[in-house]
């Protein structure tokens, strides 16, 4: 399972990357083996508020539907249309173009509350995920 050191990461299995004034989000190589075959998500509208914790978009597979938490709260600023017609580029590339939104900061020091790679790699594999 790949966890790259320069992320941060949620318990829900989000993953962060601060770059300027925009945080991209996506989900990990350990959420997208879970979940199997990406098959459709929903992604949410340019200008929609985020909070920090709450549902920002909804990532179908085959095996299951599942909400994709904010990890900041701030206001969407892009979606990753390529998943509209390519929603697996999500199981092939999870840490690139299989992002999914990026965000626009309300509070950057939201960030703090997430983990490190290391520590993500503790939670997922005490099994209590």
């Amino acid at each position: 399972m790949k966890t790259p050191e320069t992320l941060k990461y949620s318990k829900d299995h989000e993953w962060a990357k601060e770059e300027k004034d925009l945080v991209t989000v996506g989900i990990t190589d350990f959420a997208q083996n879970a979940l199997g075959d990406v098959v459709f998500v929903e992604l949410p509208k340019i200008g929609a508020k985020t909070m920090q914790g709450k549902a920002a978009a909804v990532v179908e597979s085959v095996k299951s539907v599942s909400d994709i938490y904010a990890p900041a709260s701030g206001e969407v600023a892009e979606i990753n249309e390529d998943l509209i017609d390519t929603p697996e580029l999500i199981n092939k590339d999870p840490y690139g173009k299989g992002w999914i939104l990026k965000i626009k900061p309300s509070d950057k020091n939201e960030l703090n509350r997430l983990m490190n790679a290391a520590d993500y790699q503790k939670h997922t594999a005490s099994g209590k995920h």
